[in-house]
């Protein structure tokens, strides 16, 4: 009789992303262009 061997296998995926994930991903991105906004060149501004 043949040995039998167990083969395992393994698949490397990126984990799925989430409603909340892309949400938060949004709010960031958002609140970033916020910033960016208020930030206009210092302390004479425009």
């Amino acid at each position: 009789m043949a040995a039998e061997t167990v083969v395992r296998r393994v698949r490397h995926t990126a984990p799925r992303r989430t409603d909340t994930d892309t949400e938060r991903r949004n709010a960031a991105a958002a609140l970033q262009r916020a910033l960016d906004r208020r930030d206009n060149g210092g302390a004479t501004g425009h």
